[in-house]
């Protein structure tokens, strides 16, 4: 179920040691997830989390485990300005901190931001739940990585109660490095109860860095907590980039996530979400773009644990050139999440022969008096509209243009932030083929 140990990546990955962090408990739960990882390898297709990406080509890569130069290299300030994200930032570079590029005056109250590396050095115990996890499940390779070498990230809590109005931007820029480079950040966010956030992620390039990066991010929103949360992933062609998000809804608890996958050369999106609190309430939206040779892959799982739960989720594939797309919506209704509601909807458009978008919904359901839907569908631009528009003079390019347009910023409707609507919708229709 798994590719050997021996392959150039996974080599490369157990190579370097593992620096010590003064802190016993880490030390240990990172030398077991190592040895974890270099037990399992990769997983190859016969895993069913990742029947469709193959890592045969990624295995035989080598890369560096650490980059001497992140701490001084040179990143245009202007290329991590988001229009109407004007609050805190924090920024990494190749997985390193850069104060330089951050923006942490006028801290909010009831917001407390600090790199993980700073959180560790001061009081690491609040941290040791999560930096103690162990990952357990075939699939989980890239997981048991970044448990054994992520050294910083981010360490983000809001207190009880506390509206955080401007919006928090957290910034992963991949820089050119002059070598192939691996590199792995971990978050831990946590909302208290009643607490309110705006939070933006933001994955760029800075050059034609080759990588791989790994992040994972664990996000607890205590009861009455309310988190809009928005990624925008526009790594570098050549850009390996494996994302773990776990969230977890306390009683009367709302999330709304918007995601723009849109870069990177192989990108997998492992979404997870679990539902514990009654009345908890999760909205994403999503749309991904492959284009020319690109891999992105999105794994989306919500589990509905509680009473009167709901889960809405809307997402939009688009594949051009012999790009592959995949989208994997797995919901479960656990026994006793009685009353829950929870829909979800993929739509996808092929432009091109040889793009390629394998989609699979899954719904379980263990509980009673249960409203729950899916769908799923693939196919290309709607003939009679490009008719349509072609008979009032618009020409083909333009036509097809402005339908896989429409197609796309409906998963944007309702993000509250006009300006970085208006942004994204931007860079949607910027990622469209000319013809």
């Amino acid at each position: 179920m798994s590719q050997p140990a021996s392959l150039p990546l996974v080599e490369s990955l157990l190579d370097a040691p593992l620096p010590p962090s003064g802190l016993a408990w880490l030390d240990v739960a990172r030398q077991e997830n190592l040895e974890a990882f270099a037990t399992s390898g990769l997983p190859d297709t016969r895993v069913e989390a990742w029947k469709y990406t193959a890592l045969r080509a990624l295995g035989q890569r080598r890369f560096a485990t650490r980059d001497m130069a992140a701490p001084a290299v040179a990143v245009d300030a202007a290329s991590l300005v988001l229009p109407g994200v004007d609050g805190p930032r924090l920024v990494f570079v190749n997985g390193v901190f850069r104060a330089d590029l951050s923006q942490l005056g006028n801290m909010p109250a009831g917001l407390s931001l600090q790199p993980l590396s700073q959180a560790l050095a001061g009081d690491a115990e609040p941290l040791r739940f999560s930096l103690s996890r162990h990952y357990r499940e075939p699939g989980d390779a890239f997981a048991r990585i970044n448990a054994a070498r992520a050294q910083d990230g981010v360490v983000l809590r809001v207190a009880d109660h506390a509206e955080i109005g401007e919006p928090v931007q957290l910034v992963f820029v991949a820089a050119a490095a002059g070598l192939d480079l691996a590199w792995h950040a971990r978050n831990v966010i946590e909302l208290g109860q009643g607490a309110g956030l705006n939070l933006v992620e933001h994955h760029l390039a800075s050059g034609e860095p080759t990588q791989l990066a790994t992040l994972v991010s664990d996000i607890e929103l205590r009861e009455g907590a309310r988190l809009q949360y928005t990624v925008l992933q526009n790594a570098s062609a050549s850009t390996h980039l494996i994302r773990r998000t776990a969230l977890r809804l306390q009683a009367q608890a709302q999330a709304t996530l918007h995601v723009l996958e849109l870069g990177g050369a192989l990108v997998r999106h492992d979404l997870q979400a679990e539902l514990v609190g009654d009345g908890a309430q999760l909205h994403t939206r999503g749309v991904f773009m492959p284009h020319g040779r690109q891999h992105i892959d999105t794994q989306l799982a919500i589990r509905h644990q509680a009473l009167n739960t709901t889960s809405e989720s809307t997402w939009r594939g688009v594949a051009n050139d012999r790009a592959r797309g995949v989208f994997r919506g797995a919901i479960v209704v656990a026994p006793g999440a009685d009353g829950s509601d929870a829909s979800l909807s993929n739509k996808n458009l092929l432009l091109s022969p040889g793009a390629e978008i394998d989609t699979k919904p899954e719904l379980e359901i263990y509980a009673d008096e249960v409203k729950a839907a899916h769908g799923a569908t693939v196919g290309q631009l709607d003939e009679r509209s490009l008719f349509y528009l072609r008979s009032r003079g618009i020409p083909l390019a333009e036509a097809r243009a402005l339908l896989t347009a429409a197609f796309c910023r409906a998963v944007l409707a309702d993000l509250p932030n006009e300006a970085l609507r208006d942004h994204l919708s931007t860079l949607l229709v910027n990622q469209l083929p000319d013809t």
